[in-house]
């Protein structure tokens, strides 16, 4: 009867370790880990040296602040042709890529 108890909490001690190791399915993921998931996704069919610079080029690219995104979204020559809703509906597609 001792040895079945002193199985039990080692079997549910190994258990619990096993269970606080591993990585919670439902966690959301870090910026670095969608930057990567994004760049791997964008890489495409690359292979060898050409995705490893693509890779590189991509995870260090820094992203556009929203400043910067307003600036070239207003240089658009479609932006400056554009009037009333039919700009505002052109800046908020462009400003949200």
């Amino acid at each position: 009867m001792k040895t079945l108890l002193t199985a039990l909490v080692v079997s549910c001690a190994a258990f619990s370790a096993f269970a606080a190791d591993a990585p919670a399915a439902s966690a959301p993921m870090g910026k670095q880990q969608t930057k990567m998931a994004e760049c791997n996704k964008d890489a495409g069919d690359k292979k060898g040296d050409d995705r490893k610079a693509f890779m590189k080029t991509c995870l260090s690219a820094k992203k556009a602040t929203q400043q910067e995104k307003m600036k070239s979204c207003n240089a658009d020559p479609k932006a400056k042709e554009l009037k009333g809703a039919d700009r505002k509906a052109f800046m908020k597609d462009c400003l949200s890529k």
